[in-house]
């Protein structure tokens, strides 16, 4: 069985809306289908729900919006007057839902994080009704399910979920025999599960990619499309560099690293769920649908030149702990990392010195992240310092620890650039070697590292 996701992109007008139906028409075998909310719907509900803390006359306005949205795509690419108004009607269920929920968030003037991730669930909710609309106006048989209903089931982390993948494969993997049978297309709602408690959690920002990796290994599924509106991983960010080229292939790590390190094209954890399945995945690009996309592969695929992209990532900081000996005490990691863990906050490296352990956060958890170790008392803290005008910039490609020369030629074209760095961390992964260097530089090192591995011939 095949897997097809479809980010937001793809669903932001009814022409991307009639391409997903018409590749899932042309599919031989019906595929699992997996859908995040229609682009910007997110953020609209995101708006909405601190909005209505200020004010319950936001309700209607945000409520409105999303009403609007759905039901425009639904008239625009279901033409059938006998399908419509039963599909407007499932629209209108859960859009009043929301709006319920909001009203009661606005009454009371508060909201916990399950009602939050409740309200953000619409989004896809949403979606899931508004394409299997659009498939069934299409000739095609096909049904919603939501996450929480077909038995997606997660841990308790409500904000940065795991999915239980045992408890997957017995409840999704059971119905997608019954999809089989009924010979119809399940479009599932990305972006959330349910804990054993019934309550939303959510897998952060393109969650919708981890959600189809899930699905795909609950149905033991033989290969994952995740279509998008660009073409794939490039070797650059093309914003930065317009020559950037697309990658045609890629290894499951490598694909992994470059997504934890800033290429926004797919979820970080995506391919966790897909490890040791030897599952095919391909990005693909609803624009070129014909076009290879980049193909991400569990084994590994070293080129010539070792180096496949240069990503970066500027919403990071560093939160240096200063001290004689701090570096080598026994137990001081271990209490910061338990301090900050208690917090929710994700360390993303580590790189110590006998006088300074160094810490690298999201940006978001730096002045958190301060304030929680600055009341430690490990005994040999006599400083802390915290850095946020930086950038880290990763260069990704299978081969890179076991290669000659490659460090050599990463930081001479860094230095010809003029580019100081300030801290190295290599050798943590066969496939990524990272720096940090300051903000204002960051472009200047990526430009330098892409004349150097991908515009000079050698």
């Amino acid at each position: 069985m095949k897997v097809m996701k479809f980010g937001g992109g793809c669903l932001k007008n009814a022409d991307g809306l009639n391409r997903v139906v018409n590749l899932i028409r042309s599919e031989n075998n019906l595929p699992c289908v997996v859908v995040s909310a229609v682009a910007g719907v997110t953020d609209l509900l995101l708006r909405g729900l601190a909005d209505v803390q200020k004010s319950q006359e936001t309700v209607s306005r945000t409520v409105a919006c999303c009403r609007d949205v759905h039901l425009k795509l639904l008239e625009q690419t279901v033409a059938d007057d006998s399908l419509r108004p039963e599909a407007a009607r499932a629209l209108n269920v859960e859009i009043d839902k929301v709006e319920r929920i909001l009203t009661g968030i606005a009454l009371t003037g508060e909201a916990t994080v399950a009602v939050q991730n409740l309200v953000l669930s619409f989004g896809e909710r949403l979606a899931a009704r508004l394409v299997s609309a659009a498939l069934g106006a299409g000739g095609v048989e096909a049904r919603h399910f939501d996450a929480d209903a077909i038995g997606l089931l997660t841990d308790d982390n409500l904000d940065n979920a795991t999915a239980d993948l045992k408890a997957c494969r017995k409840s999704i993997g059971r119905k997608a025999s019954v999809f089989r049978r009924d010979g119809l297309v399940p479009v599932i709602t990305g972006f959330f599960g349910v804990t054993d408690r019934g309550r939303i959690s959510l897998f952060g920002r393109n969650g919708s990619d981890y959600s189809a990796a899930v699905v795909a290994h609950a149905v033991g599924a033989d290969e994952l499309e995740i279509w998008k509106d660009v073409d794939g991983f490039m070797t650059a960010d093309p914003k930065i560099i317009p020559q950037a080229r697309k990658i045609d292939r890629l290894s499951y790590y490598e694909a992994a690293e470059l997504s934890y390190f800033g290429a926004k094209i797919l979820h970080p954890r995506t391919l966790e769920p897909l490890d040791g399945m030897k599952i095919a995945v391909r990005i693909k690009s609803l624009l070129d649908p014909s076009g290879p996309g980049t193909e991400i592969c569990s084994e590994g695929c070293e080129n010539e030149d070792v180096v496949k992209s240069v990503t970066a990532d500027d919403e990071i900081a560093v939160l240096r702990i200063h001290g004689p000996g701090v570096g080598y005490k026994p137990g001081v990691i271990g209490r910061i990392g338990r301090r900050l863990s208690d917090r929710g906050v994700n360390i993303h490296a580590i790189i110590t010195a006998q006088t300074c352990i160094n810490l690298l956060l999201d940006k978001k958890d730096a002045h958190e992240s301060y304030d929680a170790l600055r009341g430690l008392d490990v005994g040999v803290m006599s400083r802390l310092d915290l850095e946020e005008d930086i950038m880290l910039i990763a260069v990704v490609g299978d081969g890179l620890l076991n290669r000659k020369g490659v460090a050599a030629r990463i930081f001479s074209s860094i230095s010809r650039a003029g580019v100081n760095v300030e801290m190295i961390s290599t050798g943590a992964s066969e496939a990524a070697s990272y720096f940090i260097v300051r903000d204002s530089d960051g472009d200047k090192a990526i430009k330098a590292l892409h004349r150097e591995f991908f515009e000079t011939s050698r």
